[in-house]
C-alpha cells in the first residue's frame, strides 16, 4: 500500500458506449462524468447552486449564535473565516464497521482488511484535526442489503438495524451496491433530520487490496469520509459561484479522471487562479494520483464537524 498514494473516491459504472446508456447510469450517480471517462463516480447527492446557498446561510448562522454564546466553533462561516482548525489529531472518531455479505459469503473482509482501510483514513487526514478509532466491526448476512443501493428500502433497513452512536461517531458500511457506484455517504447538515440515515457507504472491492483498481487502495472510503465531514467535491459549483466553499482549492468545471497533470479548466471567475486540485481527494482521479487536503478544507471539515456534529 502506497503511504501517500492514496486517493478519494467513489462510484464505478463501466460507460457502455452509447451516450443515451451513460447519461441513464449518471442517473444513478447524480453526478455526470465527462463523455472520455471510463468510470462514473461518487453516489453522494449534492445540493444545487441555490440549495448550497441556503445552506451555506444556515450554516454561518448556526455558527454565528455560537460565537455570541461563547460557544466553541464559533466565528465566521464560509471559505475559511480567517480561523484557524484545532490541533491535529485532537479530534478523535470512533468508527463502527459494518460489513455486509450475502449467503454465499461474498463481500467478506479480514481483520486485516479492515485495518489496512483504517490506516488509510488517518493517513489520509494526518494533517488534519481528526483521527479514526475502530470501536467494533461485525458481518452481517443479508443478501437484500449486500446490494442496498442508495435511497433503496434495503439501505433504509440496514442503517436502522445496524447503526450505533450519535453524530459524531462513524458508522461505515462495505456491501456490493451495484448500479455502478462506489460508495455515497450523508453531510453533516443532514443528521438532524434523518439521524439514522448518517454514515459512509463503500463497494467493498474498493479496500487496500480489492479488486476494484484504479480504486482500490482505500481512498472510496477516503473520499466518502471528506463528505461525512462537510466537504464537497472540488468540482462543486463547477467555474462560478462559491464553489466548494473553500477558498484554497483551485476552481474545476468538472470531475478529472486518471492522473492529467496541469489540467486547468477554470480561467474566469472566483478561485479560477491556480491548475485544477487533481491530487486533492475530494476529486475523481485515480487513488495513486490522490494524496491531500487542503489547509481549508481542514478547516471547513473542522468547522462542520464542530457545528453539526458536536465533536
Amino acid at each position: 500500500m502506497k503511504t501517500k498514494s492514496i486517493q478519494l473516491l467513489v462510484a464505478l459504472a463501466l460507460a457502455s458506449g452509447s451516450s443515451a446508456t451513460l447519461h441513464a447510469a449518471n442517473d444513478k450517480a447524480f453526478e455526470h462524468a465527462n463523455e472520455n471517462a471510463s468510470f462514473l463516480r461518487c453516489g453522494t447527492k449534492h445540493p444545487s447552486q441555490k440549495e448550497a446557498e441556503m445552506k451555506e446561510k444556515h450554516f454561518k448562522n448556526l455558527r454565528s449564535n455560537s460565537a455570541a454564546k461563547g460557544k466553541p466553533g464559533g466565528g465566521g462561516g464560509g471559505d475559511n473565516g480567517g480561523d484557524q482548525p484545532r490541533a491535529v489529531g485532537s479530534v478523535v472518531i470512533d468508527v463502527y464497521f459494518h460489513i455486509i455479505t450475502d449467503s454465499n459469503g461474498n463481500g467478506g473482509l479480514s481483520a486485516g482488511d479492515i485495518s489496512s482501510q483504517m490506516n488509510v483514513l488517518n493517513n489520509a487526514y494526518a494533517n488534519t484535526p481528526f483521527t479514526f478509532n475502530l470501536v467494533s466491526s461485525q458481518t452481517v448476512v443479508n443478501n437484500a442489503w449486500f446490494t442496498a443501493g442508495y435511497g433503496t428500502q434495503a439501505e433504509t433497513a440496514m442503517k436502522s438495524t445496524l447503526r450505533q452512536g450519535d453524530a459524531g461517531d462513524l458508522n461505515f458500511y462495505t456491501n456490493n451496491m451495484g448500479d455502478g457506484l462506489l460508495g455515497w455517504a450523508t453531510f453533516p447538515s443532514d443528521y438532524a433530520s434523518r439521524p439514522m440515515n448518517d454514515g459512509v457507504v463503500v463497494l467493498f472491492e474498493t479496500l487496500p487490496g480489492g479488486s476494484a483498481a484504479p480504486y482500490n487502495q482505500g481512498d472510496t472510503g477516503t473520499h466518502e469520509v471528506g463528505h461525512w465531514l462537510g466537504l464537497y467535491h472540488t468540482f462543486q459549483g463547477g467555474c462560478s459561484g462559491s464553489g466548494d466553499y473553500v477558498s484554497d482549492t483551485p476552481a474545476e468545471k468538472s470531475p478529472a479522471y486518471g492522473c492529467p497533470t496541469g489540467r486547468d479548466s477554470c480561467t474566469k471567475g472566483k478561485n479560477a487562479a491556480g491548475s485544477d486540485p487533481i491530487n486533492n481527494f475530494m476529486d475523481y482521479t485515480d487513488d495513486a494520483c490522490m494524496y491531500e487536503f487542503s489547509f481549508g478544507q481542514s478547516l471547513r471539515a473542522d468547522q462542520q464537524s464542530i457545528t453539526y456534529r458536536g465533536l
